[in-house]
């Protein structure tokens, strides 16, 4: 069976957990880590100064066909 890792396509994901949950997305080669970012609003800051909220989404390994699973990580900063 051919997967993205193999053809370097693309695949199904969809983000569980966390701000992000539900998503869907478009993966290649089956990251271990997806990276979500959210704007955070910046008082009184110089201009092109911007703050952005981190938030880690792991792959969970024990799903193996479309859609591919990414969990909300609680201790991600």
């Amino acid at each position: 069976m051919e997967t993205s890792e193999t053809t370097g396509g693309w695949e199904a994901a969809v983000l569980d957990g966390g701000p992000a949950d539900g998503v869907r997305i478009k993966v290649s080669g089956r990251p271990r880590v997806i990276q979500v970012t959210r704007p955070c609003q910046v008082e009184g800051a110089p201009p092109g100064l911007r703050a952005e909220a981190v938030h880690l989404y792991r792959r969970d390994y024990t799903v193996t066909g479309e859609p591919l699973r990414y969990g909300f990580d609680v201790a991600s900063p």
